[in-house]
């Protein structure tokens, strides 16, 4: 699951969400972190650890993965920016929020707390604003640049900007395992707020 997957996943909440957008950016053992982080924040952290294991695991996941032929190194982050485009393509499937209004609520709460975000997050919020990483996701187009901007972080040589061509060829493919995927990982998450603190 990527950023916009993570969000909707969250509590309704500041900090649930940036609790949730921080997993991919807070690494290890979380007791170190109980005296800079709040409850609500590292459970935030903890569901996205959980929502990451749960979908790894997936058969629909896994499925989707072996549809990607010519980055297969990189299929994990691929499906999970495709995963995101889904979901924003049918948001109003899975939200009752219009997608615009929680976007643009997320890009205030991070500014909010950018005090406590992780620098890297820190670093890159300007940009994620700025270029609306969040948002772009409903187009291909917009893909495109994600996968461009994934390709320039990682250290090693990659193809990962060509990577918007494993979407389009397999495009019905993809979206149909993510309708089918995603209303269990919401289905999993409802079990896991259920479960006693």
């Amino acid at each position: 699951m990527n950023y916009l997957a993570h969000l909707l996943l969250a509590e309704n909440t500041p900090k649930s969400r940036i609790g949730n957008l921080m997993g991919d950016f807070v690494k290890g053992d979380l007791e170190k972190y109980k005296n800079q982080y709040s409850e609500e924040i590292i459970n935030g952290i903890k569901l996205h650890r959980k929502v990451d294991e749960f979908t790894d695991t997936h058969p629909i996941y896994i499925s989707s993965k072996r549809r990607i032929v010519y980055n297969r190194r990189f299929s994990g982050i691929i499906i999970d920016v495709c995963y995101d485009h889904f979901l924003a393509k049918h948001w109003a499937r899975f939200s009752d929020e219009i997608l615009d209004k929680l976007v643009n609520n997320i890009y205030t709460e991070l500014q909010n707390h950018q005090n406590i975000l992780p620098v890297n997050l820190q670093q890159a919020l300007p940009r994620m604003i700025a270029e609306d990483w969040l948002g772009s996701y409903r187009t291909p187009e917009g893909v495109g640049l994600a996968f461009a901007r994934i390709a320039r972080r990682l250290k090693r040589e990659n193809t990962l900007a060509t990577a918007i061509d494993e979407l389009m060829n397999n495009y019905s493919g993809i979206e149909s395992d993510f309708l089918s995927f995603f209303p269990e990982v919401i289905s999993y998450v409802g079990k896991i707020r259920q479960e006693p603190k």
